[in-house]
């Protein structure tokens, strides 16, 4: 399936696109498309190659969907196996690590938002925390970031 050039949109939404967990039980971040290194993470160090990144570092919430790349480039199909949306912290922080999940989705096309429902704050936070795992080599999910920072 051909993947779209991953850029900051000026709207309400920022598709990040399918993010694959290449090997279950090794987690991958959800920024890693668009920012593998993690330059703008919260916490990072300025340098003169991260200054002024059209990267954002908070949102307003984050929607999970279930799917996978079809064969043939034919559109998107469900997770075989369940996916689950990490926030790693002292434990394995993979699919074994309970203490590190925040959300699961089932096989079949599920789907996850963080947080589930906007309080009247709209509390902001970084995306970069959190991470997929899969029971299935190769599954994933569907990343959109909901209220990108400025909007």
């Amino acid at each position: 399936m051909a993947l779209s050039v991953i850029q900051k949109r000026s709207g309400p939404d920022w598709p990040l696109g399918w993010i694959s967990v290449a090997n279950n039980g090794t987690p991958v971040g959800i920024m890693s498309r668009v920012d593998a290194n993690n330059n703008n993470s919260p916490g990072a160090s300025p340098s003169p190659s991260n200054a002024g990144s059209e990267y954002t570092t908070t949102v307003r919430s984050i929607w999970f969907q279930g799917f996978k790349p079809g064969t043939n480039n034919n559109g998107m199909v469900p997770n075989t196996g369940y996916v689950y949306v990490l926030v790693p912290g002292n434990g394995s922080g993979n699919r074994t690590d309970s203490g590190a999940m925040v959300g699961v989705i089932a096989p079949g096309g599920g789907s996850l938002i963080l947080p589930a429902s906007l309080g009247a704050t709209e509390t902001r936070f970084s995306p970069y925390g959190y991470k997929l795992d899969s029971d299935v080599d190769g599954e994933g999910a569907l990343v959109t970031l909901i209220g990108p920072e400025g909007q």
